[in-house]
């Protein structure tokens, strides 16, 4: 299948991309950075996915993983607008199989900078837009909304031991996702998945079911 898959140079993007490669299939990867990925089935294209104009031609794809994003940088235009006109061009048509949004355990929660959480919120609605309006295709279309994640984007967390510390004690399995790890769950949702759409998939460690429930001994 022909797979096109947004910010793919590094972290989850990066991958997930691999992951579909070791699967055998053929992957085209978009990001405003050059390739980190050598794989005779893989293409790459350097461009900023705000910017229409610029976007390349790529016809019936049949998979869309939507995981470019950013944090505190232009959230609104990269994480949510973006995503959408990519969908738009790329994953509305009648050979498109799967569509999947990379969100965010904030979109659920709340619980990040203002405008990140905004845009990863509108991300799970705009998921269920989506679903509806490529069902008839027999495509499916979900989100994926990780908490934390082992990348280098986390370091300034991850590498200092007291607010470490604190994450953990927040998260109920005491540990943080691999970009592997995510990338197993795009794959899943995508190729193996036939069934479940429209669904905003919350893989956090069970950070958003820790409620603090206080009562007297």
């Amino acid at each position: 299948m022909k797979i096109l898959i947004t910010g793919t140079t590094q972290g989850i993007g990066k991958a997930i991309a691999e992951k579909f490669l070791n699967e055998g299939h053929d992957v085209i990867g978009i990001d405003r950075q050059q390739k980190s990925i050598e794989n005779e089935k893989y293409t790459h294209y350097v461009c900023d996915v705000r910017n229409k104009d610029d976007l390349p031609e790529i016809k019936d794809v049949n998979i869309l993983v939507n995981n470019a994003g950013t944090q505190n940088e232009d959230d609104i235009n990269i994480n949510l607008k973006a995503l959408i006109h990519i969908t738009e061009r790329y994953g509305i048509h009648e050979k498109i199989k799967s569509v999947l949004n990379i969100g965010s355990a904030s979109g659920h929660t709340g619980a990040e900078f203002p405008e990140y959480c905004a845009s990863k919120g509108g991300v799970l609605a705009y998921t269920k837009n989506v679903a509806m309006r490529i069902a008839s295709y027999g495509a499916t279309c979900n989100s994926l909304d990780p908490g934390g994640v082992l990348t280098k984007l986390n370091e300034c967390v991850i590498n200092d031991p007291d607010l470490w510390a604190q994450i953990m004690n927040e998260t109920p399995l005491k540990k943080w996702a691999t970009p592997e790890e995510i990338a197993e769950w795009a794959y899943f949702l995508t190729v193996t998945n036939t069934f479940c759409t429209g669904q905003n998939i919350l893989v956090d460690g069970g950070e958003s079911i820790n409620y603090h429930f206080i009562w007297k001994d």
